[in-house]
């Protein structure tokens, strides 16, 4: 069985459990994936939500959510690797990232826009780092800033495919060539892949890939193992676990939601976004969600002109409104049928390496 070395950090099983917010992945299910063998992500996407101070102080209730559930896991973990998700769309994202780094957080990984400081972020602490990507272009953009800004690079790259859930990296117009088979999304990877091999050259460092986006099961795995990547991120299917930090009802929608209630959005963060369709996401289409307050969570964000506030939305799923709540999920979720556990779905995914291994 391979392991996954991010430099000096050792995760026992290849696979990253991707960072879901508001509150999805906190320190419950990251520290159950890290003791696993794997590396538990949690999301610092207002994950101070439920600290009592939240509304009028959500940046202190935020920061002192990070720092409890960086702790909170990584004391779970028994030795395993806990890191953040922290999306660049955040007001407060370099903050977020000084903060995770500070309470011991092993990685950091950045998606939902360019995290072009990343690196300066991190000067003089032993957190790794990685972007998000979706295209070869992007990476090449953030290696060509990070290698004249600060003369360093990636210590791994995820790439994050169009069947992720959340915040999505493409165009509509992307989507729906991938829905109609005609995205070629496999010579994508193999060619981001090749250029992350020019860096290692460059930098004399090994950058492992890791791939996200409609991971589900152990063929999935094997296949973008067969592609070159040296891991994989999976997040779904880790929803519907008894470890996750949602509420019950929240997973539950996962487990009952079909191939069809899966529906591509508009989201205020200024990309598409991948949900179940509700009551709410019928509401937000005919303009009826009002936004009745502001916490200034996105850098970019006009309440004027938003169709809905994410954060609202985000929060009333989490805490079990499945109804008048912002769903988000990946394309397989029609997949889930049941509630398991973490070790059940690493015990699965492993078995994707081992039959890479023996092809």
């Amino acid at each position: 069985m391979r392991e996954l070395r991010i430099g000096d950090k050792v995760a026992k099983v290849p696979v990253i459990q991707g960072g879901m917010g508001v509150g999805v992945s906190r320190s419950s299910l990251a520290g159950a994936v890290a003791k696993a063998g794997g590396i538990g992500i949690i999301s610092t996407a207002q994950i101070g939500y439920d600290e009592p101070d939240f509304l009028k102080n959500h940046c202190e209730a935020n920061n002192r959510a990070i720092e409890k559930h960086v702790k909170l896991a990584k004391a779970q973990a028994d030795g395993g690797l806990v890191g953040v998700n922290v999306m660049v769309a955040l007001k407060d994202y370099e903050e977020h990232v000084r903060v995770a780094a500070k309470a011991g957080a092993d990685v950091v990984i950045c998606g939902a826009g360019l995290p072009v400081t990343l690196p300066g972020l991190l000067e003089g602490t032993d957190t790794k780092f990685a972007p998000i990507v979706s295209t070869e272009k992007a990476l090449m953009v953030l290696f060509k800033m990070w290698d004249k800004k600060y003369n360093k690079t990636a210590d791994f790259v995820v790439i994050e495919g169009p069947k992720a859930g959340g915040h999505l990296g493409f165009s509509v117009e992307q989507l729906s060539e991938d829905a109609a088979g005609s995205l070629d999304y496999d010579t994508e990877i193999r060619n981001i892949i090749a250029r992350v091999r020019q860096q290692e050259e460059k930098y004399n460092k090994k950058i492992p890939v890791i791939v996200a986006g409609g991971i589900f099961d152990a063929d999935d795995v094997a296949h973008v193992m067969s592609l070159g990547a040296d891991g994989v991120q999976v997040a779904s299917r880790f929803v519907a676990t008894q470890e996750c930090d949602a509420d019950m009802r929240y997973k539950q929608a996962y487990v009952d939601a079909k191939e069809e209630d899966v529906r591509i959005i508009k989201s205020p963060v200024g990309m598409p976004g991948r949900a179940v369709q509700n009551v709410f996401l019928e509401e937000a289409e005919s303009g009826k969600c009002k936004v009745e307050r502001c916490l200034g969570c996105l850098a970019k964000c006009n309440p004027a002109e938003i169709p809905y506030c994410i954060t609202d939305a985000l929060i009333r799923a989490v805490q079990g409104d499945v109804e008048h709540g912002l769903i988000f999920c990946g394309a397989n979720v029609g997949k889930i049928t049941e509630i398991t556990t973490v070790p059940e779905i690493m015990d699965d995914l492993k078995r994707g390496f081992m039959k890479g291994e023996n092809d």
